[in-house]
């Protein structure tokens, strides 16, 4: 695997794949089974696949939560070597930033920017675009790869792809979130988790496995405010969230039809430290 730490000895390395299908993970660090999953589809379905690593200052509503993220670029090294990436993208803020975080672009996200994760961390998906789009420019990708536990992040991103707001077209796979045995979703965030507060975490998810499980076309808002309830009780100390959504158009539901396509979603805070999570309800 080669390592690159800058845009123009990427340039120089791609110029030699122009005509393969190249494959993109972008990622910021701390990888786990999830990321590795992107890394093998795109091993399967492209002739060169690139991953990078870079930790977002732009998309992180409090400086304590951006200083406190896990990082560990040897043990992510070691992960992607074993997964046989091919590239390594490794850029300085710098690199990606170069005239500074000010006076940045804005995007056009509709509602989706004001929603669940829109609504409670303000800014953030104009964050998330910028440095997606940015990183589209210089790598040029194919088909981009995401994890569908950042459901809505993936659909943010899908409208900014299908609306050209990024001059880079490419195609978006998605794929489902990994979990642990105790179905606790894979995140960089659990590093920060002490092994009690492990335990504790699966509580998110159980709750929307619940409701997975015993949802009935109608009024649906009840159920959420059951499954917050059976959060806290766990010990969680704040749910920001349990929401329903369209898996298609992401409008958010009170009521469903028990014909379409749904997905529950949540969101909590742990020790401090904010966990979410979103499970597909599917109708056949």
């Amino acid at each position: 695997m080669k390592i690159i730490t800058n845009q123009f000895e990427l340039d120089s390395i791609l110029s030699k794949y122009a005509d393969s299908i190249i494959g993109f993970v972008p990622t910021m660090g701390a990888l786990h089974e999830g990321h590795i999953s992107l890394i093998i589809e795109s091993k399967k379905r492209t002739d060169l696949t690139v991953c990078c690593i870079f930790v977002n200052p732009t998309q992180f509503t409090q400086q304590a939560d951006f200083d406190k993220y896990p990082k560990k670029i040897e043990a992510d090294i070691l992960l992607l070597n074993e997964a046989a990436c091919d590239i390594l993208f490794l850029p300085t803020t710098e690199e990606i930033f170069p005239n500074g975080l000010l006076n940045l672009k804005n995007y056009d996200l509709g509602n989706l920017e004001y929603i669940l994760e829109g609504e409670f961390r303000p800014g953030h998906f104009q964050g998330v675009c910028r440095v997606v789009d940015l990183l589209l420019q210089i790598v040029k990708p194919d088909i981009l790869f995401l994890g569908e536990k950042d459901f809505q992040q993936c659909k943010v991103i899908q409208l900014m792809i299908e609306t050209k707001q990024t001059n880079i077209q490419c195609s978006l796979i998605t794929l489902p979130t990994i979990r642990g045995e105790s179905g606790l979703a894979k995140s960089s965030r659990n590093l920060r988790l002490s092994p009690l507060a492990l335990v504790k975490a699966t509580a998110l998810f159980k709750a929307l496995k619940k409701i997975s499980a015993k949802i009935k076309a109608g009024a649906i808002s009840e159920i959420s405010k059951n499954a917050k309830q059976e959060i806290l009780n766990a010990g969680f100390e704040k749910v920001d969230y349990i929401a329903f959504a369209n898996a298609s158009s992401f409008q958010l539901l009170n009521e469903w039809d028990g014909k379409s396509s749904i997905v529950v979603l949540g969101a909590a805070y742990l020790d401090g430290i904010r966990l979410i999570d979103n499970i597909h309800i599917d109708v056949n």
